[in-house]
């Protein structure tokens, strides 16, 4: 047995140290946390300081057995979990579940994990630093004390089986916030004039007029006073110019890049980055600080001299600007810059790509730009139109990188403009008066989310990626794609000594993968900024975050910053048991039918969103009343009358085929086509209401395809055997139980025996459902 045992978090990252160590040390994994609080009330005793009690996690039992076994027979235990508050607390937690004394016990940390960091941090131990543990009890207790006692309120007034929590409350808010002022928002139009001249040599040079105008009057006048009119640039002035490089990433900048450059979502980036930090190709992927230590600096600089030449050498150090940022700890960046890439094309490859280039371009040299404006004179008035162009004239770190940016307007690069001379009379070709409209907020995207909550100080390195999984868990937001609708805008166009006007249509309002508020999101937010304003106040929450941060840097105690916490926010609980479920249900009533005279209704149900024709029955004798879902980015607070009419068009009778009537309509899982008994989705950009007869085949035809290619074979012996093929390739179905198939068996040459040997083999899973009711 090796005298000394190192306990890492992860069994990868756990295979990687080893390697580095050698034979006098095993390197054991604990799987993450191995303590928690308990479900239940006994969790947190309130009257007695707020004192929590652990209990080992009923998945960790066998891995706890298994170390401390280890330990007994160890000379000394280092205790290696991540270098930051959530790894302190593993760290803390596994010296108390293994009963460690502080003689043989040793805390060593590290954010890279290569063999001069680990072996450093063997050199170098220290004590378990207890204030950074309890910045992270603060943080776990207070949590669970608000979601403990928020949910079974929302539970009694609004629905059953909702959850509420500090952080995720406050990015729903936001959300839900930016949802209504979109809604609110009235486009306002103006129009914008550019004009194409033609040069020499088949050269065209582009210009645009500095203002826009609010009327098509205006515009129009403006159009009409260059009929006939001489264009002459009146001035040319050319100044030099720079561009400096981002620095490199932090938790929020990584996630905001993967997701703009490379389209990952916030949870699958930290997925990837984790994956690479435990291989030992980055540094530590949870961090809020952009320095870079020397020694990386040095190897930057030494990596572009080698592959770009000394010009393209820029060494910088970058401060970061939030007050808790961990300055000692460094930015995500590669272990090893002379590691290009990773090579192949997988997720984990791209992912490290953006981060070297981001690092590396961090210690590159400006660019420089030459930048030149042509202003161009009106013979008939004094409006000048402004073309311009940019030249680079040394790449500096665009050879690398050039990061991008969440405005969809963001302009393309400036091409370089033709030689032109102060004087020079210019040919019109056409000149354009285009209506354009106001934008409204953008929708968040994941990113884009992420990037608010860290600038309003919501939220830390570690947390940004479960609060967005959590919301969408919970359904409160939605992430998808929607189509933009069609609009009508007026052109003006001068060409020839003439204008003309025309209405063309574009496309706008097209959202790809944005965060949608659902409509229970809305009931909830408004119930908790009406009773519970604290915990979804910005600056609240902010405030709290840093309180965190003082009890980390030993500066307070966790146990009276939850007191002056719990007490007002236990009052509020209790104030909530007066508040009538009605006056928060959402409920609203649209107005009569003017078909049948019947109040049309809007409100929750337990699937969802619901229009309702007709009153509730009182006795069973009374007529029912007809129900109709919501479409989706349909709200219970702003649906018209004349919409939530629409809905009861459904279902509808689309044709027939083979004899048998199809009906489309919208169910909880959205909309679809029943067709003898089976339902077939409708695809995102088909309406229940529209579509046709041929398409509702079509859709039909194609799932008979997708399921009889699904069914590789049945067996006689028991029908619920099955052998199919799934997302990920072929497998059985052994009743309720799904069984892998392995590399050396063809699929269609299994027998019965066979499928039902590997389902014995193979063990059940630990169920994700509901307790059952007692």
């Amino acid at each position: 047995m090796a005298k000394n045992l190192v306990i890492v978090e992860s069994p990868a990252k756990a295979k990687t140290i080893e390697g580095y160590l050698g034979k006098d040390f095993t390197v054991k994994s604990s799987y993450g946390h191995v303590r928690d609080l308990p479900k239940g009330d006994k969790a947190i005793d309130i009257e007695n300081g707020f004192r929590p009690t652990y209990e080992i996690s009923s998945d960790k039992k066998d891995v706890i057995k298994e170390l401390k076994k280890l330990t007994k027979e160890a000379d000394i235990i280092y205790l290696a979990s991540d270098d930051d508050r959530e790894g302190e607390a593993i760290s803390w937690h596994l010296k108390e579940a293994l009963s460690l004394n502080d003689e043989k016990t040793r805390r060593i940390v590290f954010r890279e994990i290569t063999k001069n960091a680990i072996q450093n941090a063997i050199q170098n131990p220290r004590g378990i630093d207890i204030d950074l543990v309890n910045a992270q009890q603060a943080r776990r207790i207070l949590d669970r004390l608000v979601g403990f006692e928020l949910s079974p309120v929302l539970w009694k007034k609004v629905k059953r089986g909702l959850s509420a929590g500090r952080v995720q409350s406050v990015a729903v808010r936001l959300v839900v916030e930016r949802e209504r002022d979109i809604e609110k928002f009235e486009a306002e139009s103006s129009f914008k004039i550019t004009a194409q001249f033609n040069l020499d040599q088949g050269k065209t040079l582009y210009a645009e007029l500095g203002k826009k105008f609010k009327t098509e009057e205006e515009a129009q006048e403006f159009l009409n006073k260059c009929i006939g009119a001489e264009f002459s640039i009146s001035n040319l002035e050319t100044k030099p110019a720079k561009k400096q490089p981002a620095p490199p990433f932090t938790t929020s900048t990584l996630q905001q890049e993967a997701s703009r450059k490379l389209g990952y979502s916030v949870s699958y980036t930290m997925s990837l980055a984790q994956k690479l930090y435990e291989s030992g190709k980055i540094t530590y992927m949870r961090t809020d600080s952009v320095n870079l230590s020397q020694e990386a600096i040095n190897g930057a600089a030494a990596e572009i001299s080698s592959s770009f030449g000394n010009d393209y050498v820029q060494t910088r150090a970058f401060k970061t600007k939030s007050e808790s940022a961990q300055e000692a700890h460094e930015a995500i960046r590669p272990t090893n810059f002379g590691t290009h890439s990773l090579g192949g094309s997988s997720a984990e490859s791209r992912l490290y790509d953006l981060i070297w280039k981001r690092a590396i371009a961090s210690q590159m040299s400006e660019a420089r730009l030459e930048k030149t404006t042509a202003s161009i004179n009106i013979s008939t008035t004094d409006e000048v139109m402004v073309a311009r162009g940019e030249v680079i004239k040394f790449e500096g770190f665009l050879k690398v990188y050039l990061e991008s940016t969440d405005d969809e307007d963001d302009e393309e690069q400036k091409s370089m403009l033709p030689p032109l001379t102060i004087g020079q009379k210019l040919e019109l070709a056409k000149m354009i008066g285009k209506e354009g409209f106001s934008r409204p907020p953008a929708r968040y995207t994941e990113a884009s989310l992420v990037k608010q909550l860290e600038e309003m100080g919501i939220g830390r390195p570690s947390t940004y990626a479960p609060t967005i999984s959590t919301i969408q868990k919970r359904e409160y937001v939605i992430k998808e794609s929607r189509d933009g609708r069609e609009r009508n805008y007026t052109e003006l166009t001068l060409e020839g000594g003439s204008t003309s006007k025309q209405t063309k249509t574009e496309i706008t309002g097209t959202e790809k993968n944005k965060l949608f508020p659902t409509n229970i999101a809305m009931i909830v937010n408004d119930f908790l900024v009406e009773h519970f304003t604290n915990v979804v106040d910005y600056s609240f929450t902010a405030d709290v975050e840093k309180e965190f941060d003082d009890i980390a840097q030993g500066g307070k105690s966790w146990e009276s910053m939850i007191q002056s916490f719990y007490g007002k926010f236990h009052e509020k609980v209790q104030d909530t048991a007066n508040v009538q479920r009605a006056d928060i249900s959402a409920a609203r009533e649209l107005g009569e039918d003017p078909n049948t005279g019947k109040n049309v209704y809007v409100r929750m149900g337990r699937y969802g969103a619901y229009a309702q024709l007709g009153e509730s029955p009182e006795n069973e004798e009374d007529e029912k009343p007809q129900y109709a879902s919501l479409k989706k980015g349909q709200f219970i607070e702003n649906i018209t009358l004349e919409e939530a009419l629409e809905l009861f068009k459904l279902p509808r009778t689309v044709g027939e085929f083979e004899g048998k009537v199809m009906v489309a309509a919208i169910g909880r899982f959205g909309p679809y086509v029943r067709h003898d008994g089976k339902f077939v989705s409708l695809k995102k950009e088909q309406d229940p209401l529209t579509i046709t007869e041929d398409e509702a085949i079509e859709l039909i035809l194609a799932k008979r395809e997708a399921d009889a290619n699904k069914f590789i074979k049945v067996f006689d012996e028991d029908p619920d055997v099955q052998v199919l093929n799934g997302r990920f390739g072929p497998y059985i179905k052994f009743g309720k139980k799904n069984v892998k198939i392995p590399k050396d068996k063809k699929p269609e040459d299994l027998t019965y025996e066979e499928c039902k040997e590997l389902a014995e083999k193979t063990p059940e899973k630990k169920g994700r459902g509901r307790a059952k009711k007692k």
